[in-house]
């Protein structure tokens, strides 16, 4: 009896048993497949291995992270998901907090959430890292390259200053203070004290917008003009002065305010 006959046999004598048998087959065949079952060459992690993590797409190494998905998806499809909610912006991942992932993704309880969090930090740290070798600052771009991974997605003000030596390398990088979301109060003595106790040729200084904002405010033009004057006056060279918004940058410098 070819298949299709016996289907018809038992629709037509036997529907119960019927509908059994088939419901189970139609589960079966949208069933997602486990990512043990994938093709060995398929696996993210056996990838990983054999070709390095750059062969790896986002998905795949959040993937990893996740180890393993939930009844409907693999750790993979999962992972997509999430991307996808972001536009696939590993940024705007890493805004997001650890009740969010919890709430919105089945799959992802504080564990796994709290993985996520923690490569994403380790990330950043990496920017943050200092080389072996000072950094030389050259250009405006590069005191934003230091400054952006401090500044650029807090919610609060920071104010920041960077001590350079005669090279116009990085000696020190240091946070003098913190505001809320308005502005944070800049005291001039403690940026002269701070730069000459450090024994700094040359100071860059750069503070946040949380808006976005990048146009300085009267209260910004009016501090970096004072700046500007003290440092003159105990020879040390204020080469910058930088506003970081989100992903822009202002710099007083290239805009021949200093």
């Amino acid at each position: 009896m070819t298949t299709a006959i016996h289907a018809l046999y038992l629709f037509q004598n036997h529907p119960t048993e019927y509908l059994n048998r088939y419901k189970k087959n139609f589960s079966s065949m949208n069933k997602h497949l486990n990512i043990k079952e994938w093709n060995i060459e398929d696996r993210p992690r056996e990838k990983f291995l054999t070709n390095g993590g750059q062969s790896l797409s986002d998905a795949e190494l959040l993937g990893i992270l996740l180890g393993s998905g939930n009844a409907r998806e693999s750790a993979v499809s999962l992972a997509q998901r999430i991307l996808h909610s972001v536009d696939n912006n590993l940024d705007e991942l890493g805004k997001l907090d650890i009740q969010h992932l919890i709430k919105n993704f089945n799959g992802i309880g504080e564990a796994k959430a709290i993985t996520i969090a923690a490569a994403l930090e380790l990330g950043r740290r990496r920017k943050l890292a200092s080389p072996t070798d000072k950094k030389q600052i050259l250009s405006s771009k590069d005191a934003f390259e230091i400054l952006s991974p401090k500044l650029a997605d807090l919610i609060h003000e920071e104010f920041w200053l960077i001590l350079l030596n005669r090279a116009n390398k990085i000696t020190h990088q240091i946070k003098l203070t913190q505001g809320g979301t308005g502005q944070t109060v800049v005291e001039i003595p403690l940026v002269l004290k701070t730069a000459i106790d450090k024994l700094a040729s040359g100071i860059i200084v750069g503070h946040n917008h949380p808006s976005g904002n990048t146009e300085p405010s009267q209260q910004d033009i009016t501090v970096t003009q004072q700046l500007a004057a003290a440092c003159k006056i105990v020879d040390i060279r204020l080469l910058d002065h930088l506003i970081i918004g989100h992903k822009n940058y202002y710099s007083f410098a290239d805009n021949g305010q200093l």
